[in-house]
């Protein structure tokens, strides 16, 4: 085990050779390396599968042996410090490492589709390789200063990505917004390792929590100062995995490619902070005000990220705020001490929404090839509709994913969240409330999702796909009513305008502005590499791939974690627990691996009603089957229509303008943050400009004007200067006579 272990020093170099042979072909021969583009799709397959089949072997290793294996060797030594650089391989590296490259290589299979017509192909193969590379270095750091290193790097990645197509303005502030509001979480984990640094006087994870936990247990530390540090710590989590209240950068950064997408709601940025929190957590424990922190933030994310997820129209943005709310569920259970339940959920989770986003991506790609979407318009999910039977794989793949995150069984996320769930009761019963209520929003918000964008939803766009214009006519949604004439409007206005909602939500009409022109033009651009129809249809074999694999990942990733019966003994997780072994002894957990099989399906039972109740509502509110009934009294006893509001139409309302205002989060922050800064730093321009520059030039101005009066003083005759000589002095003497008099 040592032999193969002793050569994972490799693993973050492996991918590199793809993003260095890139950019020196750019720069010595531009034209061949622009021309022979495709090719370099499979070298960057090829190192990503390479590390795959090491990261597999050494998994299977640990699960045979239960080892963990560190190597270390000095990078700086002076006096008593000594920088240290190596690398740690454990359950948790291995564990990462499997998602790193599966997920990757399925991303990049099918980027070579997807970015097939872009002009950014090299460069976008370049960023997502050295984006790997980054990732791989992060988990397999053995030091804070390590971590910190790749953790950056990352950052810059995902700067990168999500400003991938830079010329738009949108993707440029996103990929702004990403970057300052990482900026306070790395702010918040370097005062973290300085902190561990001053009380520990070691970088590496071993001593560190020897240290420490020698420290608390003699009172040789100040508790409230170790606290303070461990949740600086923990501030970089919240920021990376878009935990509340850092979070707003999330959505924005669907700016960039799908392919992007997947890759960072899937294995690397935001399953970066999880692992901060796993790989810290046997410091965590040994604070309680600490874990109590995670675990909150946990189910406030949980509930606000679905919550978000309601009204969004934008198909990736509402996946997006999934993954949010997903991630809350893997910090809560962290905070809880669930260390294998956290990593269990961050297995399935990956993959299922993987699957979802390279889907999403695939509706995207058919629907931009329609003849009148634009990229505007191809991700909004009001504006699809009917795809069943043009997309059947993708919408199969889809489904199996939208059912994996709801959490139906034999699904992955079944498994991981029902154990989340069940340890909830044990932790709080006012968490277990919240954790169930948000698993039927998430039923609710996922299978609209699935719903509009597959059956459609009461005549939400303007052309079926037979080649036929369809009636705009009269429209209910389950925001309110809309005529005719307003619908014709919000759906042209809100196509072209990115600032408002779809026809389907939105009860306000806005003047088309400056940038129509504009935007209308580059269709042209945009539409000159493409082959369009009049009908979306399935993605190419190279993007379908990816989600057939992902669909088999999905379809048994769970079976890792399921309870069986190997004996009379007792019922344990066989193959997670095992290759867990290691850091759960060194966590010390007491939790017993056994499971009664009455609690089990009891516990199974519920979470999946609530789940079916959700996926009910949103099959009652979205499936277009009620638009065949002709006075749709089942919709309207629900949502009285009229010019006096009932009391559920008000409360529907608040919950959409919640959900579509981003919770007020982004305008907060707006008005106090962005606008409190810019009013502080034009205070201080002010300031520095009429006082300090100011005070500058008038000792400037005074000696000027002064210099102007004494030169007329001056006559060029030594009896005039004499004169003044002795006047001056009988008056100063004068004064001197007058002083000592009294």
């Amino acid at each position: 085990m040592a032999y193969t272990s002793q050569y994972a020093w490799i693993i973050p170099w492996v991918p590199l050779p793809v993003p260095i042979a890139i950019g020196i072909g750019l720069l010595v021969v531009p034209t061949a390396a622009k021309s022979l583009r495709r090719i370099w799709a499979f070298p960057s397959i090829l190192l990503l599968s390479i590390i795959m089949i090491f990261s597999a072997d050494l998994s299977i290793q640990q699960m045979n042996g239960s080892f963990i294996y560190q190597y270390v060797w000095s990078w700086t030594i002076h006096n008593d410090f000594s920088l240290e650089f190596g690398y740690l391989i454990d359950p948790l590296t291995s564990i990462m490492l499997i998602l790193i490259t599966t997920v990757g290589i399925m991303v990049l299979i099918y980027s070579d589709n997807y970015m097939s017509h872009d002009q950014g192909y090299l460069r976008f193969f370049a960023y997502m390789s050295f984006s790997n590379a980054s990732m791989l270095g992060l988990v397999t750091s053995s030091n804070l200063i390590q971590i910190y290193i790749f953790w950056e790097l990352v950052g810059m990645c995902s700067y990168l990505l999500i400003g991938f197509w830079f010329t738009r303005p949108i993707a440029a502030n996103a990929c702004q917004k990403a970057f300052v509001t990482n900026r306070v979480g790395d702010f918040g984990l370097l005062l973290g390792i300085l902190g561990f640094y001053f009380i520990t006087g070691s970088f590496e994870f071993r001593d560190l929590f020897e240290i420490t936990n020698n420290l608390i247990a003699n009172d040789g530390v100040n508790s409230e100062f170790l606290t303070l540090c461990a949740s600086l710590l923990f501030v970089g989590a919240v920021a990376k995995s878009a935990q509340f209240p850092l979070h707003v950068w999330l959505p924005d950064a669907m700016e960039g490619p799908t392919p992007i997408s997947a890759l960072i709601h899937a294995a690397t940025m935001v399953a970066a902070g999880i692992f901060l929190v796993a790989r810290f957590l046997p410091l965590f424990i040994t604070l309680p005000y600490v874990m109590n922190l995670i675990s909150l933030v946990g189910i406030i994310t949980i509930l606000f990220g679905a919550t978000l997820a309601l009204a969004q129209k934008d198909i990736k943005k509402s996946l997006a705020y999934s993954t949010m709310s997903q991630l809350g569920y893997t910090m809560l259970a962290l905070g809880m001490g669930s260390y294998r339940a956290a990593l269990f959920h961050l297995i399935t989770h990956a993959y299922s929404k993987a699957l979802l986003f390279l889907g999403s991506g695939s509706i995207i790609h058919s629907m931009e090839t329609i003849i009148g979407y634009s990229p505007d318009k191809s991700q909004n999910m009001a504006l699809m509709g009917g795809l069943t039977k043009y997309v059947p794989i993708t919408k199969t793949t889809f489904l199996l994913g939208t059912l994996s995150i709801c959490g139906i069984p034999p699904l992955a996320c079944f498994w991981s969240k029902d154990i989340i769930l069940n340890d909830s009761w044990l932790y709080s019963p006012i968490f277990a409330i919240i954790a169930y209520f948000t698993a039927g929003l998430t039923a609710f918000y996922m299978f609209r999702i699935y719903l509009l964008t597959f059956e459609g939803h009461l005549n939400a766009h303007l052309q079926n796909f037979s080649g036929k214009q369809n009636s705009l006519g009269y429209s209910i949604s389950i925001w309110g009513k809309e005529g005719s004439k307003a619908i014709k409007q919000n759906f042209v206005l809100s196509s072209i305008n990115n600032k408002e909602s779809a026809l389907l939500f939105s009860k306000k009409t806005y003047a088309i502005d400056g940038n129509v022109r504009k935007k209308m033009r580059s269709l042209i651009t945009h539409f000159s590499n493409k082959k369009l129809s009049q009908y979306p249809h399935e993605s190419d074999n190279t993007m379908l791939l990816p989600l057939l694999v992902l669909v088999l990942f999905t379809l048994f990733i769970g079976f890792i974690g399921i309870p069986f019966a190997p004996d009379q003994g007792g019922i344990y997780f066989d193959v997670l627990s095992k290759w867990l072994t290691p850091s759960i002894n060194l966590l010390h957990s007491n939790s017993s691996n056994s499971v009664d099989w009455y609690d089990f399906f009891t516990n199974m039972i519920f979470s999946v009603t609530i789940a079916s109740f959700g996926i009910f509502i949103a099959s009652l509110l979205y499936k277009p089957v009620f638009s065949t009934f002709q006075n749709l009294d089942l919709i309207n006893s629900f949502i009285k229509i009229g010019p006096k509001r009932s009391f559920w139409e008000q409360i529907i309302n608040v919950i959409y303008n919640w959900s579509y205002n981003r919770g007020y989060i982004d305008s907060f922050y707006s008005t106090t943050l962005t606008r409190g800064i810019r009013g502080l730093a034009e205070l201080i321009s002010f300031f520095d400009r009429q006082v300090i520059d100011g005070i500058t030039n008038g000792v400037g101005v005074t000696s000027f004007f002064v210099g102007e009066g004494i030169k007329y003083i001056g006559r060029g005759r030594i009896s005039f200067y004499l004169f003044l000589y002795l006047f001056y002095v009988s008056i100063f003497f004068y004064l001197l006579y007058i002083l000592y008099s009294k």
